[in-house]
């Protein structure tokens, strides 16, 4: 039986996607000891200072919390030891030095979204969806000093939805996420974990940090792969294009087998008010999208008070 007020955790993450694994552990019993997370910073129109939720959590529930900006820093350090935490998880966060993952007694883990080895990287969860895959899933791991590559200890499968957006897989992942973190800290504390190396066969994709240049739709694509791409990119950071001299996110989308072929681009709005673009093979129809300016709205609302036509996108 594990005496969890004696177990020390110390929890490191900053979004949104981080706080239902704390929140797990917090609330299984386990001695939160410490919580390390982002510096405050200005955010929005008022540029208004704003804590991250991680930190929201934290002060709500009178955890002790530590928002270094240098994570070699000897005070942070200092304090980071002061804690005597027996072991540290880790979801959404920064990489971290040597110095700070091999602190603890009983390791570092970090939970990942996707299947290790297989989609390493800073965005697991839009490249699953981009590529068009059929199933994901999450891994809890040691950390080691190359960054998502230490030693599994669970993971546990997800199937994916054939239109499901980033949004919803992110938001289906950081439940079972936390299950599984939370399943892995009992399973470190009680003794009865097993580890293994990660089979560098399995590792095929990456999955790097995204940006606003490479988050442009490239209508010459066969309309499977643009319907995954803007999937993959909704709600954040949002697959666009051009429409005229604005930019156009397209957030919601389907394959439409039915129309004719068309020039790759061409938007065009069918007899039954269904607003359709041209890919390289078939078309897509739009959903949801946003014009630059303006609110996020179901296509249908957007044709209402905006005369399309035959229109070209770029």
């Amino acid at each position: 039986m594990i005496d969890k007020e004696q177990c020390r955790v110390v929890f490191m993450g900053t979004p949104e996607f981080a706080v239902e694994s704390l929140k797990a552990i917090h609330e299984a019993g386990y001695n939160v000891v410490g919580v390390i997370t982002a510096v405050d910073k200005p955010a929005g129109r008022g540029r208004s200072i704003q804590q991250s939720a991680v930190k929201k959590y934290a002060v709500e529930h009178e955890l002790e919390v530590l928002q270094p900006k240098n994570l070699k820093n000897k005070d942070f350090i200092a304090d980071l030891s002061a804690l005597e935490a027996d072991l540290f998880a880790v979801v959404a966060f920064r990489m971290l030095p040597e110095v700070v993952w091999s602190l603890p007694p009983k390791g570092t883990i970090n939970l990942h979204a996707s299947l290790l080895p297989d989609y390493r990287g800073a965005a697991p969860i839009n490249w699953v969806l981009i590529n068009g895959e059929e199933e994901s899933g999450l891994t809890t791991f040691f950390i080691e000093k190359e960054i998502d590559t230490g030693k599994i200890i669970l993971q546990n499968k997800l199937k994916i939805g054939e239109n499901e957006t980033a949004g919803e897989l992110h938001d289906r992942m950081k439940v079972a996420g936390a299950e599984l973190l939370l399943e892995t800290v009992d399973s470190i504390f009680s003794g009865s974990y097993t580890q293994y190396d990660q089979d560098p066969e399995k590792y095929k994709n990456k999955a790097p940090k995204l940006f606003k240049e490479n988050c442009r739709i490239d209508w010459d694509k066969d309309a499977t792969t643009v319907h995954n791409f803007i999937r993959g990119l909704s709600p954040f950071p949002g697959a666009w294009t051009k429409l005229g001299d604005k930019i156009l996110k397209i957030y919601r989308s389907k394959v439409d087998e039915e129309t004719e072929s068309g020039i790759a681009g061409e938007i065009t709005v069918t007899e039954d008010s269904k607003l359709n673009i041209a890919c390289g093979e078939q078309w897509i129809e739009v959903l949801e999208l946003q014009m630059e300016g303006k609110k996020r709205m179901a296509s249908s609302e957007f044709l209402k008070g905006n005369k399309v036509g035959s229109v070209m996108l770029s």
